[in-house]
């Protein structure tokens, strides 16, 4: 479908699809950052140098959750055990593995006062660059109304109509994203 065939409504649908994608995105961002309890999203974003490859540890171990406060990682293959170690340890998650050789260990320190106002940071970080997603689909949404009004395929009320309905779709989602980060930052703070 070319421009030309396609409608407000189909420019404003397209644009609801993305922007529903990036808010999920933003749900399993924020998904991996810390609260207070032990949860085996924390190491979604780990990435291990496996044979000179960056690839995700979730595709590399079994992740187990034996407690509230600790972590197993049990790697497929036994050899690749201190660069999964390695790679924990030098993440932003501040965790100091500890490997028996087979298994990895990590246990989950309580949240320092210091460590949640960094968590902090992260989530609303997660949240900017959610938010910046939406507005650039917006603006990808504006330019195709504009494109179809410059090939007088629309008129002009229909293209500030088309724009306003884009507005207004872009200041839903990013609430949304407000509301996910604002619950996932009293997540962080409850002690």
């Amino acid at each position: 479908m070319s421009t030309s065939d396609k409608t407000i409504k189909d420019i404003t649908k397209d644009a609801n699809e993305r922007m529903k994608k990036s808010i999920d995105s933003v749900k399993q961002n924020l998904m991996t950052i810390r609260t207070g309890r032990a949860t085996a999203n924390m190491l979604d974003r780990i990435k291990v140098d496996y044979y000179g490859a960056e690839t995700p540890l979730n595709q590399l171990a079994t992740i187990g959750v034996p407690s509230a406060q600790q972590l197993t990682v049990d790697p497929y293959d036994k050899s690749s055990a201190g660069a999964i170690e390695r790679a924990i340890a030098e993440s932003d998650l501040g965790f100091m593995p500890s490997n028996d050789g087979t298994l990895i260990r990590i246990n989950i320190p309580p949240l320092s006062e210091d460590r949640r106002k960094e968590m902090l940071k992260q989530c609303k970080a997660i949240g900017e660059e959610g938010k910046v997603a939406v507005r650039n689909i917006r603006r990808d949404g504006v330019e195709a109304v504009k494109k179809m009004e410059k090939n007088s395929a629309i008129g002009k009320d229909e293209s500030k109509d088309g724009q306003d309905a884009l507005q207004k779709l872009t200041d839903e989602k990013v609430k949304e994203i407000d509301a996910i980060v604002s619950a996932k930052e009293k997540e962080v703070m409850t002690v």
